[in-house]
């Protein structure tokens, strides 16, 4: 498959774009823009798996409820995150977890390359495709994104689908199945993703019986997973219920679904929000996926976003959620290219080739408009005074101590305290590092923060440090 100086082109882009991922979040750290959530929920979670421990999240469960023993096991289902705790003997650290995630990312462009390579060489020289969809897929929006927002088990995602897909389009079907199943240790959810890949098997006539494995597989790994292990471990199964627009729990809301199918597609545009999510998604590959047959994948992933009546962050084009299925677009967009172009047998060659040039220009032009356009910014790069207070702000804050930290703060705490999240409930710790120069979650409103200050002045805090609108307070 790789030629010499592939390997080596491919090795340079690969190297280029974690180098690149790493950079853009270790700045946000460094000038304490990364969050506590959901940075410092993972950090704590590792460094438990790296101390052969379960893996706890005492700022996690403390603040939503579950109490400071809280595993993460019970909020999704990821175990692959302890595959990262050797990392953390090595270094401890939420600057680890960002390197390790931008390595993640990275390595699954040679298994798109490869995709790209393969399937347009009976056209075209494989390579004039490939390199341009490898570099489009590196800048594309929801990888930026995911790299944006710290931290999160999608980082194995994107590598792992990838993965899946180009070893099934090399004919090494029980390598892909592996990937595949792989994927159900990366999140609660990922079962649809398989059960979608199994629908694309489907309509093939060659593996249908593994298609039909994989549907029944994936959509049971989910219903385990969600039902039976994140509950054991502390969680709730309906937690993350977001459909009560159908009805308040699955049984329910599938029959709303069947029966009144015009409120399912009345829901898909509820708010609009979601049809411009949909429409960028599609968007990194010139919206070729919908040819493919492969595109059926996408379909119950999407679905579980887009029918979602509560949690707006699924339905946003922001955050990490579209990395989960950025692979598929690509290799579905990539396929659906080459079966547009084969209606015009005397040019598909060139027409599969102008598309992928235009894959890397639309990519090119979106980079502005997502987070990786502050990288062209100086107040990106540039250390302000705030950024200065902040580092005297932490500290200030004594070792091993128990500490609730606003959400800038609170990952640089991690390493050395317990650290809790300052929110709206106080939680009698013995220090607080608050913000109330900027907004910072949960509070909604700076004049809430200041409010939860001088409340806890009341209480009898005192200030210890106060700068550029931080405020470090112990009590006696």
């Amino acid at each position: 498959m790789f030629a010499g100086r592939d390997l080596a082109c491919v090795s340079v882009l690969t190297v280029a774009a974690a180098a690149l991922y790493a950079f853009y979040s270790c700045v946000t750290l460094a000038r304490f823009r990364a969050g506590a959530y959901d940075l410092v929920i993972f950090d704590q979670a590792i460094r438990s798996y790296a101390h052969f421990q379960p893996p706890v999240s005492m700022l996690k469960g403390v603040h939503n409820g579950f109490g400071p023993g809280f595993s993460v096991l019970g909020d999704h289902w990821s175990p692959a995150l302890a595959l990262l705790a050797p990392l953390y003997w090595i270094h401890d650290g939420p600057v680890t977890l960002l390197v390790a995630q931008a390595v993640l990312l990275a390595l699954s462009i040679p298994f798109v390359w490869a995709y790209a390579f393969r399937a347009s060489s009976a056209v075209t020289a494989g390579r004039r495709v490939a390199y341009p969809v490898a570099v489009a897929y590196a800048l594309s929006w929801p990888i930026t994104e995911a790299v944006a927002f710290d931290f999160h088990e999608v980082a194995f995602a994107p590598l792992l689908t990838a993965a899946m897909l180009e070893r099934y389009q090399a004919g090494r079907s029980r390598a892909a199945v592996l990937a595949g199943l792989a994927l159900l240790l990366v999140k609660e959810d990922m079962g649809l993703l398989l059960a979608g890949f199994g629908l694309y098997l489907l309509a093939r006539r060659r593996d249908r019986r593994l298609g039909a494995l994989l549907v029944v597989g994936g959509v049971a790994a989910t219903l385990v997973t969600t039902r039976l292990l994140i509950p054991h471990f502390g969680g709730r199964a309906g937690y993350y219920w977001a459909y009560w627009t159908l009805g308040p729990d699955l049984r329910r809301a599938a029959v709303h679904a069947v029966t009144r199918p015009g409120d399912v597609v009345a829901l898909l545009a509820d708010p609009p929000l979601k049809l411009r999510t949909l429409v960028l998604t599609l968007a990194p590959v010139l919206f070729t996926a919908v040819l493919s047959p492969l595109g059926l994948a996408l379909l119950p992933p999407l679905l579980e976003r887009m029918l979602a009546s509560t949690y707006p962050n699924w339905w946003t084009p922001r955050y990490h959620y579209t990395a989960f299925v950025v692979a598929v677009v690509f290799a579905a967009g990539i396929d659906g290219a080459l079966r547009a172009a084969a209606r015009f047998p005397g040019r598909s060659g060139r027409l599969v080739r102008g598309w992928a040039l235009l894959v890397l220009a639309a990519a090119l032009a979106l980079v502005p408009f997502f987070s990786f356009g502050a990288l062209f910014t100086p107040s990106f790069h540039a250390e302000t005074a705030r950024t200065h207070a902040a580092g005297r702000a932490v500290a200030a804050v004594p070792d091993g101590v128990l500490v609730e930290a606003a959400g800038s703060l609170a990952p640089a705490l991690s390493p050395r305290t317990r650290t809790l999240l300052w929110d709206r409930t106080p939680r009698g710790a013995p220090w607080v590092a608050a913000d109330v120069g900027a907004g910072s979650f949960p509070f909604g409103s700076v004049h809430r923060q200041i409010a939860r200050v001088e409340t806890l002045l009341a209480q009898g805090y005192r200030v210890v440090f106060q700068e550029a609108g931080y405020v470090v307070l112990t009590r006696p």
